[in-house]
């Protein structure tokens, strides 16, 4: 009898999904960043979390705190298709999805496509074009396809962008419209690293001398494998209770007299595909309220827009999306 009681322990769980593989491919991607970027855990893992729920980011911060470098070598982690778009005043919406050129011995156009095609997009300083440029990657980012003279070109999956900002109070910026900011699944505000990083980071810097910070990446993802991934994430299981949590917790950015616009549905999705993310990284096949916690603020913080009166006062959008969070009762 007591032999079968040790078996049938309450306390033995074993996951309905497998994650072992995930968990797995997540640390090596750690590792392989962990070998030149130093600190920015919180990045990494978001950005992480952005490719298993297959969402683009946003990246904000100061010039010098790795927001470029970051994405970059995480995209050299992955065996995909990779490009970079550095986003200037002048840039046209052809220069990145591509233009028709006439062909002189078919007589006919052929659609040239742009840097805008590849599987991880790398844009950095998004808001130095202006909005036409920017407008540009909306049906792209939306719908995974661009419409070019009445003909649709299906983007190859997976089809990531990992955009860069710097902060718009600095010189020769444009602000992103909001229909942009929502289809950013992300956006992730990098400070400055502490004292005891920058130290670290300028003895690494001294002991690589010559080398080249991305000969050290080695690629330890397929394309295939993000895709079964981002299948995987899907299987994770969500309580009812939890998915009210969610829409409870939206729904409290549009009745809140605070705020001028509040998130769409498209946050409430969003909130959902990263906590099974989150959930997956850590081990688990279902979600927790630490886990929408935990996501939450860099998902709706650019979906809202303060009224005039209190962004006056000094109130900003992480203060109010934690105070919301504060507000909403936690599921038992």
């Amino acid at each position: 009898m007591e032999e079968n009681s040790v078996n049938e322990s309450p306390m033995e769980f074993n996951n309905r999904v497998d994650l072992t593989k995930l968990q797995d491919a997540v640390e090596r991607i750690k590792l392989e960043l962990g070998k030149v970027i130093i600190g920015q855990e919180q990045m990494i893992e978001l950005l992480i979390i952005s490719i298993l729920a297959n969402g683009h980011s946003l990246i904000e911060g100061v010039p010098g705190v790795a927001k470029t470098v970051t994405a970059k070598l995480l995209a050299k982690s992955m065996d995909v298709e990779f490009n970079r778009i550095q986003f200037t005043p002048d840039l046209m919406p052809s220069d990145i999805l591509g233009t028709s050129i006439f062909n002189v011995k078919t007589s006919e156009f052929e659609f040239k496509k742009g840097p805008l095609f590849s599987n991880f997009v790398l844009i950095d300083e998004i808001n130095r074009a202006p909005a036409k440029t920017q407008a540009a990657l909306f049906e792209a980012m939306a719908e995974r396809q661009i419409t070019i003279d009445g003909a649709a070109y299906t983007m190859q999956p997976p089809f990531l962008v990992f955009a860069t900002q710097n902060p718009v109070e600095q010189e020769g910026t444009y602000r992103l419209p909001e229909a942009q900011l929502d289809r950013f699944l992300f956006k992730i505000n990098v400070d400055y690293p502490s004292l005891e990083e920058e130290v670290t980071i300028l003895m690494s810097k001294h002991e690589q001398k010559t080398k080249n910070q991305e000969d050290l990446i080695q690629a330890v993802l397929t394309a295939q494998e993000i895709a079964e991934y981002q299948e995987t994430i899907k299987e994770i299981i969500v309580e009812d209770n939890l998915i009210r949590y969610i829409a409870e917790l939206v729904n409290a950015t549009r009745t809140n007299a605070n705020l001028y616009l509040g998130a769409s549905p498209r946050a409430s999705i969003a909130i959902l595909d990263a906590s099974k993310a989150l959930a997956a990284i850590n081990g688990r096949d279902f979600i927790t309220p630490e886990d929408i916690k935990k996501v939450a603020p860099a998902i709706l913080a650019h979906r809202i827009i303060l009224t005039p009166e209190r962004e006056m006062e000094g109130l900003t959008p992480d203060k109010m999306v934690a105070q919301l969070i504060e507000s909403i009762e936690i599921p038992r």
